[in-house]
Protein backbone atom coordinates (compact mmCIF):
# COMPACT_ATOMS: atom_id res chain seq x y z
CA UNK A 1 0.00 0.00 0.00
CA UNK A 2 1.08 3.71 -0.53
CA UNK A 3 2.10 5.78 2.27
CA UNK A 4 0.96 8.94 0.71
CA UNK A 5 -1.97 10.90 -0.92
CA UNK A 6 -2.45 11.15 -4.19
CA UNK A 7 -5.23 13.02 -6.40
CA UNK A 8 -4.11 12.72 -10.04
CA UNK A 9 -5.10 16.02 -11.58
CA UNK A 10 -5.59 15.81 -15.62
CA UNK A 11 -3.64 17.51 -17.64
CA UNK A 12 -0.72 17.09 -15.14
CA UNK A 13 2.19 15.29 -15.77
CA UNK A 14 1.54 11.90 -13.46
CA UNK A 15 5.58 11.68 -12.57
CA UNK A 16 5.66 15.25 -11.18
CA UNK A 17 2.41 14.72 -9.28
CA UNK A 18 3.77 10.91 -7.97
CA UNK A 19 7.41 12.89 -7.27
CA UNK A 20 6.36 15.63 -5.27
CA UNK A 21 3.31 13.67 -3.06
CA UNK A 22 6.14 11.33 -2.15
CA UNK A 23 8.73 14.33 -1.24
CA UNK A 24 5.65 16.16 0.49
CA UNK A 25 5.05 12.93 2.52
CA UNK A 26 8.92 12.88 3.35
CA UNK A 27 9.17 16.44 4.82
CA UNK A 28 5.80 15.75 6.94
CA UNK A 29 7.21 13.16 8.11
CA UNK A 30 4.51 10.51 7.20
CA UNK A 31 7.27 8.65 5.53
CA UNK A 32 10.03 8.56 8.15
CA UNK A 33 13.74 7.77 7.36
CA UNK A 34 14.34 3.88 7.84
CA UNK A 35 11.05 2.80 6.54
CA UNK A 36 10.50 1.17 3.34
CA UNK A 37 9.15 2.61 0.22
CA UNK A 38 6.93 0.93 -1.90
CA UNK A 39 7.64 -1.41 -4.53
CA UNK A 40 7.77 -0.01 -8.50
CA UNK A 41 5.11 -2.87 -8.91
CA UNK A 42 3.11 -1.49 -5.77
CA UNK A 43 3.51 2.18 -6.90
CA UNK A 44 2.13 1.33 -10.25
CA UNK A 45 -0.77 -1.27 -9.18
CA UNK A 46 -2.32 1.58 -5.93
CA UNK A 47 -1.60 4.58 -8.28
CA UNK A 48 -2.85 2.87 -11.65
CA UNK A 49 -0.19 4.08 -12.84
CA UNK A 50 2.45 2.70 -15.86
CA UNK A 51 5.18 0.76 -14.36
CA UNK A 52 7.56 2.51 -16.85
CA UNK A 53 6.31 6.13 -14.78
CA UNK A 54 6.68 4.33 -10.99
CA UNK A 55 10.22 2.94 -12.37
CA UNK A 56 10.99 6.33 -13.11
CA UNK A 57 9.82 7.87 -9.79
CA UNK A 58 12.19 5.57 -7.69
CA UNK A 59 14.75 6.40 -9.45
CA UNK A 60 14.11 10.00 -9.66
CA UNK A 61 13.64 9.68 -5.84
CA UNK A 62 16.99 7.79 -5.40
CA UNK A 63 18.71 10.25 -7.35
CA UNK A 64 17.83 13.06 -5.94
CA UNK A 65 18.61 11.45 -2.96
CA UNK A 66 15.00 10.92 -1.15
CA UNK A 67 15.24 7.27 -1.46
CA UNK A 68 18.03 4.96 -0.64
CA UNK A 69 18.43 1.46 -2.65
CA UNK A 70 19.87 -1.20 -0.65
CA UNK A 71 20.44 -4.50 -2.09
CA UNK A 72 18.73 -7.79 -0.46
CA UNK A 73 16.42 -5.20 1.78
CA UNK A 74 14.57 -2.89 -0.62
CA UNK A 75 14.05 0.86 -1.09
CA UNK A 76 14.10 2.89 2.02
CA UNK A 77 13.16 6.48 2.84
CA UNK A 78 16.74 8.59 3.50
CA UNK A 79 16.93 11.73 5.55
CA UNK A 80 15.47 14.58 3.66
CA UNK A 81 18.77 15.46 1.66
CA UNK A 82 20.87 18.82 1.84
CA UNK A 83 19.44 21.25 -0.65
CA UNK A 84 21.87 21.74 -3.30
CA UNK A 85 23.91 25.19 -4.68
CA UNK A 86 21.09 26.84 -6.72
CA UNK A 87 17.94 25.29 -4.78
CA UNK A 88 17.10 28.28 -2.40
CA UNK A 89 17.99 30.83 -5.48
CA UNK A 90 15.37 28.72 -7.53
CA UNK A 91 12.54 28.81 -5.22
CA UNK A 92 12.75 32.61 -3.71
CA UNK A 93 13.03 33.67 -7.33
CA UNK A 94 11.21 31.72 -9.82
CA UNK A 95 8.82 29.98 -8.32
CA UNK A 96 8.13 33.02 -5.73
CA UNK A 97 7.10 34.66 -8.99
CA UNK A 98 4.89 31.93 -10.62
CA UNK A 99 3.39 31.88 -7.19
CA UNK A 100 2.36 35.57 -7.49
CA UNK A 101 1.85 35.65 -11.00
CA UNK A 102 -0.70 32.76 -10.88
CA UNK A 103 -2.26 34.74 -7.68
CA UNK A 104 -2.78 37.88 -9.18
CA UNK A 105 -4.35 35.93 -12.66
CA UNK A 106 -6.43 34.63 -10.07
CA UNK A 107 -7.72 38.09 -7.97
CA UNK A 108 -5.84 36.47 -5.01
CA UNK A 109 -4.44 39.38 -2.23
CA UNK A 110 -1.33 39.28 -0.67
CA UNK A 111 -2.59 38.84 2.40
CA UNK A 112 -4.67 35.85 1.20
CA UNK A 113 -1.22 34.11 -0.22
CA UNK A 114 0.88 34.93 3.15
CA UNK A 115 -1.92 33.12 4.69
CA UNK A 116 -1.80 30.04 2.12
CA UNK A 117 2.06 29.85 3.00
CA UNK A 118 1.92 29.86 6.32
CA UNK A 119 -1.37 27.36 6.71
CA UNK A 120 0.67 25.23 4.42
CA UNK A 121 3.68 25.44 6.45
CA UNK A 122 2.60 24.73 9.33
CA UNK A 123 0.52 21.72 7.94
CA UNK A 124 3.84 20.38 7.19
CA UNK A 125 5.68 20.99 10.19
CA UNK A 126 2.60 19.44 11.95
CA UNK A 127 2.12 22.00 13.97
CA UNK A 128 -1.85 21.91 15.55
CA UNK A 129 -2.95 25.40 15.41
CA UNK A 130 -6.10 26.59 17.86
CA UNK A 131 -8.10 29.55 17.09
CA UNK A 132 -9.99 31.43 19.27
CA UNK A 133 -12.83 31.83 16.34
CA UNK A 134 -13.24 28.31 16.12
Amino acid sequence: MVPFKLKLIPGESIFDQVVFAATRSILAGELKAGEAFPSVRVLALDLKIHPNTAHKVVQHLIQERWLVAQPGVGTLVAQPPKARAGDRKRLLEDEVEKLVVEAMRVGAGLDEVQQAVEDTWTELRGIKVVSNDR
